[in-house]
């Protein structure tokens, strides 16, 4: 890439650069809010369809750059895509998210998965992020976007969304020989999962812990953390240079726990103000969020200045824009396009106060 003007702007705050302005992306903005993406859901309804055959999937991470412009497009998926590849039968019912039919209780199903090979498995991966790279050049980042261990072993063990993760929780509490053992194997697939992704083009990863947040802090140290570390460790030792980020759903109580698990940055919810959450990650560590996405809902005044009041707090260094989660569905276009708007036209040298 040579000089740093030719690298994409989120790539060069992502690896600690001082940027002019905060660079600005949204979780989801590839989604149910945008009629472009609704029309196509008509035409394509399940979502494994969207997200697999690489010119749908293409076309709807590109819906949102087109219209708005953002920083950072990212690969349009599901962090269990990767399921299938392990064993793991799964579909993505539309509105409830992944189901998996046969959860995974017993030693003998553990026994039974085989080790990601993402090229046999995934290969219109390979060709999405490629494609996403040319189209966009270097006027926007590419992301690619993985599950982290505990999540994806939610998921399988459970078989569908939870309330209460009390069928992994039960795991976890009476029988953790069987739960270490898919953890360890999820991370290593998830590590060549991620490593797949950046020699297909992706330049930033962001590793999806969503409901790694349920547990206690004391069960995230032990179900969640050493996971994380074992995947971004593998990630880092063959490719040291690509920023990795961490999301995890509900993190006010594990924020700290957070940055201990080798992302380079941390993505912050709304629960938590961003320069309390400056203030506790310190100084090295680089953040990305975090406004409530219930704001686009809001004035163009009122989203303008939780903007300013978000990027104040975080400060002119390490910074990326984006919501604390997923924009809304019922969230006005028009908003939207404010939001991307009103954060490209930030000058940091004029927003410190």
């Amino acid at each position: 890439m040579g000089v740093s003007s030719m690298t994409p702007h989120l790539l060069r705050a992502a690896r600690g650069e001082v940027v002019d302005r905060p660079p600005v992306w949204m979780m989801r903005q590839a989604g149910r809010y945008m009629k472009a993406y609704r029309d196509l859901r008509e035409k394509y309804p399940s979502f494994r369809d969207r997200s697999e055959i690489p010119d749908v999937a293409i076309e709807v991470s590109l819906q949102p750059w087109r219209a708005f412009q953002p920083d950072g497009v990212i690969l349009f998926s599901d962090i269990v895509t990767p399921l299938p590849g392990l064993g793991i039968d799964m579909d993505i019912a539309e509105g409830k998210g992944p189901i998996i039919h046969s959860p995974l209780r017993t030693q003998e199903q553990i026994n039974a998965l085989r080790p990601l090979e993402p090229e046999a498995a995934l290969p219109f991966i390979k060709t999405i992020l490629q494609t996403l790279r040319s189209e966009v050049g270097d006027k926007s980042t590419v992301l690619g976007f993985v599950g982290a261990p505990w999540t994806l072993a939610a998921y399988a063990v459970e078989g569908k969304g939870s309330k209460t993760y009390s069928i992994i929780k039960n795991m976890a509490f009476s029988d953790p020989i069987i739960l270490h053992q898919l953890l360890a194997k999820l991370a290593d697939a998830i590590a060549i999962y991620a490593r797949y992704q950046i020699d297909s083009g992706a330049q930033v990863v962001q590793m999806f812990d969503s409901w790694a947040g349920q547990l206690s802090p004391q069960d995230y140290d032990t179900f969640a953390l050493p996971y994380q570390q074992r995947v971004f460790q593998q990630v880092k030792q063959t490719h040291p240079d690509t920023p990795l980020i961490l999301l995890v759903s509900g993190s006010a109580g594990v924020l700290e726990r957070m940055a201990q698990s080798g992302a380079d940055i941390v993505s912050v919810d709304w629960a938590v103000d961003m320069a309390d959450a400056r203030a506790r990650l310190g100084k090295q560590v680089k953040v990305q969020g975090n406004l409530d996405p219930g704001v686009l809902f809001g004035s163009k005044q009122f989203i303008r200045d939780r903007i300013l009041d978000t990027v104040r707090k975080a400060g002119n260094w390490g910074h990326i824009l984006n919501l604390g989660h997923g924009v809304l569905p019922e969230t006005p276009e028009e908003n939207v396009a404010f939001f991307f708007e009103t954060a490209k036209e930030l000058n940091l040298a004029g927003v410190k106060g």
